[in-house]
């Protein structure tokens, strides 16, 4: 089976997607977000949880990767590798836009689900839950055009599907998802 890249903004439900099709297909799932983990602790720093990335912390590695782009393209070249070898779901904001073997797969939803979503997620006020998401989303457009050249959200032509995630929950993304897939 070749890979299968999910992207999206913060909070779509990239995560939760990505897991459930692994979970159908019985293939391992790959967090690009894990993986950018990995490299934040070799520069030592500690990001635990899930909101790591909404934590003060976690917006100043935010900033390194704006300032130093290598960060991010060891990221991409270890996920990269990684779906050549096929049977894998990865969760990546940029895979989409790179030469990835895959199935592309764009999960879409409103900023106020977004941030409802965190908000639920991370424990956080609606207001605050709001903010992040925005801040993430924006930090994340910045980063990816001004190192890729692309605009993240902006153009779904690269995509095999996209799939609308307001009013749905996880098993419905996922049993669409599949529908896709084996249509293909």
């Amino acid at each position: 089976m070749r890979a299968i890249v999910i992207s999206g903004p913060p909070a779509v439900g990239k995560s939760t997607v990505a897991r459930g099709l692994a979970k159908h297909y019985n293939i391992r799932w790959i967090s690009g977000g894990d993986v950018l983990k990995e490299m934040a602790r070799e520069r030592g720093l500690d990001p635990d949880g899930d909101n790591w990335w909404d934590t003060p912390q976690g917006m100043s590695f935010l900033r390194m990767r704006e300032q130093d782009f290598e960060l991010d393209r060891q990221v991409d070249n270890r996920l990269l590798k990684m779906c050549q070898t096929g049977n894998v779901v990865v969760t990546s904001y940029t895979l989409p836009w790179l030469d990835a073997d895959a199935q592309r797969v764009w999960l879409e939803c409103s900023p106020l689900i977004s941030a409802t979503r965190m908000q639920n997620r991370d424990g956080v006020g609606a207001d605050e839950a709001m903010k992040v998401a925005q801040k993430r989303h924006k930090h994340n457009t910045e980063l990816y055009r001004r190192h890729y050249g692309f605009h993240f959200g902006m153009d779904e032509s690269v995509f095999d599907i996209v799939v609308h995630t307001n009013n749905k929950d996880a098993e419905q993304v996922v049993a669409e998802v599949v529908t896709s897939l084996e249509r293909m």
